[in-house]
């Protein structure tokens, strides 16, 4: 029963990861660069639709997409002032300032919303029903339902839309892309604000299942950024695969060996499975020009 129970637990971890990683892997498809303060995007998320709906009182709905639409202008912000000035002088400096811009928020939230952990009510969250014995919130089984879901139809995005293809002819040849009509700052800025729209909604359906504060979404960036290189950051699938994997090993390593050892254990397989794999699970190694 309590194999059962972490399996079920560790799903809707994976999907979480999951969708954390698939922001990764929207902005590394489209630019070569990925936001690494992802995890201040959950965190804010989660953050804004409590403010939205339980401080104020919004209609949950509107508070939520209101909380998702500040989550994509997040992104947009990040591509514009922490990533593309870098970018433009062929500096790596992105890779600090996106991390800046994260512990900046995160300062910024636990100075404005407190530190104090707090509940987000949800009717998903209140209820267990019984799975085999297993008591189940309706909550931990709709997270990997969403999270699939999202990555299908980036995967149908990416491989089978007009759209899609010319998102991704921005990374292979920048300058073509542009020869074709293709707004390629345009098209980096839209994938950071997707990348932070998935995070959001990672936070949204985990907050009720986790409390709500500034610093929730610190060690799940960085779980979700192994999970990207692990299921190979150019497939979505490969990615929403890793996750599912990563959340189920770490709910069974949590129940079989105690949380105390969790960290310990998962980032030790890290290595171990990108020694063994590393592209990943469905990643493809890069061509290299000579």
């Amino acid at each position: 029963m309590l194999i059962t129970a972490a399996i079920v637990t560790g799903l809707g971890l994976g999907s979480m990861y999951g969708l954390l990683a698939l922001g990764f892997y929207i902005t590394y498809s489209v630019s070569s660069t990925v936001n690494f303060s992802q995890g201040s995007s959950m965190m804010l998320g989660a953050v804004l639709a409590y403010a939205f709906v339980v401080t104020w009182g919004w209609y949950p709905p509107l508070g939520i997409l209101t909380a998702l639409v500040l989550c994509g202008v997040y992104g947009l912000a990040v591509e514009r002032f922490a990533v593309r000035p870098f970018v433009r002088r062929d500096s790596n400096a992105w890779l600090m300032a996106t991390v800046a811009v994260g512990i900046l928020v995160d300062n910024i939230v636990l100075f404005t919303f407190g530190k104090e952990p707090r509940r987000f009510p949800s009717p998903l969250a209140d209820m267990p029903v019984s799975i085999a014995d297993v008591g189940v919130y309706p909550l931990q089984l709709v997270i990997p339902v969403v999270g699939l879901a999202l990555a299908a139809a980036l995967h149908v995005l990416s491989r089978r839309t007009k759209y899609g293809k010319a998102l991704l002819a921005v990374v292979q040849n920048p300058d073509a892309a542009r020869l074709m009509g293709i707004n390629v700052s345009g098209a980096i800025a839209a994938s950071f604000a997707i990348s932070t729209i998935f995070a959001g909604i990672a936070g949204i359906l985990i907050a009720p299942l986790f409390n709500v504060n500034s610093d929730m979404g610190t060690l799940f960036g960085i779980k979700a950024f192994a999970v990207a290189i692990l299921g190979g950051i150019t497939s979505a699938w490969g990615v929403m695969l890793a996750g599912l994997v990563f959340g189920i090993v770490e709910a069974l390593v949590t129940v079989l060996f105690g949380s105390v050892y969790t960290q310990i254990v998962m980032f030790a397989l890290i290595i171990v499975a990108l020694a063994l794999m590393p592209n990943g699970l469905l990643g493809r190694a890069g061509v290299k020009k000579v």
